[in-house]
């Protein structure tokens, strides 16, 4: 494209385009029939594997990895043997991936994160997931594949997602949860399991009398114990 700046140090390999406007930083590497779109700025020693595609405006933070390969592993008795993963990334216009990120590639199709979606640093996206529109991904989210995410969802820092999931559309799930099922949109949910959010805030009221509610329920069991001795 016109005005493209590739700083030195960068590696371009074969069959890739660069849209209008786009600048790649020292150390960034863009593999053989990478994608890039205008105004879209990868940084220093960011890695866009083979065939992945990134939209217009995207920003890609130093050290993100964009198409690894997807943990996808199968046993032959004596152990694992690594499955083919063919597929890509796609990223759509004004997508942002924090540094050091990893959206690992789909080992057959796609994995997809929709337009105007923000990943923090140290997000880890395993393959064949979808991330939709305008979702907020905090800091050291883990989401395990195959799992579908609504619009304008936020995922805060160190939750973690369990494969196979559906989240729906404007689901806010607190910090470090853990979400073994999927969650039905329009709601706010925390805790590990995760649970409704009023729910999980009743649950954390109760947790520092519990030493307190022990003793009780000790004594009371006594008094019984000794009324039921009389009897």
């Amino acid at each position: 494209g016109e005005n493209v700046t590739v700083h030195p140090g960068a590696v371009i390999c074969s069959e890739v385009t660069i849209g209008n406007g786009s600048v790649v930083h020292p150390g960034a590497v863009l593999y053989q029939g990478v994608t890039i779109g205008d105004n879209t700025v990868i940084h220093a020693n960011a890695v866009i594997r083979e065939r992945c595609r990134i939209g217009s405006r995207c920003v890609i933070q130093p050290g993100a990895v964009i198409g690894s390969d997807g943990f996808g592993y199968a046993p032959d008795g004596t152990g694992y043997y690594p499955i083919p993963q063919i597929g890509i990334v796609v990223l759509e216009d004004d997508v942002e991936i924090g540094a050091n990120t990893c959206i690992d590639r789909a080992a057959l199709e796609v994995t997809l994160i929709k337009r105007g979606t923000k990943l923090d640093n140290l997000v880890q996206i395993a393959h064949n997931c979808t991330i939709g529109e305008d979702c907020m991904i905090v800091s050291q989210v883990g989401i395990s594949g195959s799992t579908k995410i609504g619009n304008h969802v936020t995922l805060a820092g160190q939750v973690g997602v369990a494969g196979h999931l559906t989240i729906g559309d404007n689901v806010m799930v607190g910090a470090q949860s853990g979400v073994p099922g999927s969650l039905a949109a329009n709601a706010g949910y925390s805790g590990t399991p995760v649970m409704p959010h009023k729910d999980w805030l009743r649950s954390m009221a109760v947790v520092p009398r519990l030493p307190e509610l022990k003793k009780t329920i000790n004594a009371l069991e006594k008094r019984i114990a000794e009324l039921e001795s009389r009897s």
